[in-house]
């Protein structure tokens, strides 16, 4: 575990600004599955992968964070969301790969449910394969929530996220974005609002 005081936090999120080249959740693998399968957002189920458990954890919080912030830590790879007497929840999650990764303050500036997915154009330059626009669905590589992170430039076009690719949570493998399991990203999303605070380590 780590231990961060608030000094600490304020001298990383001073050390490294947003990247304005901006951050997309899907950027690798196989598009199979991307296209053509727009799924209408209504009760959809949300644990595709059965056997795949919540990672969510109520641990003592090692931010020491005011409550209600989403502290990510990138190195270890999990998101914390500090609460009251101490306590913070903990997910797992994926995180940017080499050459993605981003550290610094923002907030959450709007929420979504079974979001829609539109590439941003710079990926669309290295994968001209994919969807122009993608609707909400259990293809969609956003997963079952985002969460869109603003600063005071406005939206950083990186987000919280979850996935139906289980096997990326624990690994550096996004353009930037947070993934979360999608079990994770709806009780994360519950327990949130849009003002959150977000500090990324």
């Amino acid at each position: 575990m780590f231990n961060f005081s608030t000094t600490h936090l304020f001298a990383a999120a001073g050390f490294a600004a947003l990247l304005a080249t901006g951050a997309q959740a899907f950027d690798g693998g196989s598009p199979s599955g991307l296209m053509n399968r727009q799924v209408q957002p209504v009760s959809l189920p949300i644990d595709i992968q059965r056997e795949v458990q919540p990672t969510r954890t109520l641990v003592a919080d090692p931010t020491h964070a005011r409550a209600g912030t989403i502290t990510i830590d990138t190195k270890d790879r999990y998101l914390y969301l500090s609460m009251e007497d101490g306590k913070a929840m903990r997910y797992a999650v994926g995180v940017g790969r080499e050459g993605f990764g981003w550290s610094g303050r923002a907030h959450i500036g709007r929420r979504a449910e079974w979001p829609t997915w539109t590439p941003p154009a710079a990926m669309l330059l290295r994968r001209p394969d994919l969807p122009r626009v993608m609707e909400g669905g259990l293809a969609n590589p956003l997963g079952a929530r985002a969460m869109y992170l603003y600063n005071s430039h406005g939206d950083t076009m990186f987000r919280i996220h979850g996935t139906n690719e289980p096997a990326t949570i624990g690994r550096a493998v996004s353009s930037g974005c947070v993934r979360l399991l999608n079990n994770d990203v709806v009780d994360l999303y519950s327990r949130v609002k849009v003002g959150t605070p977000v500090v990324v380590l």
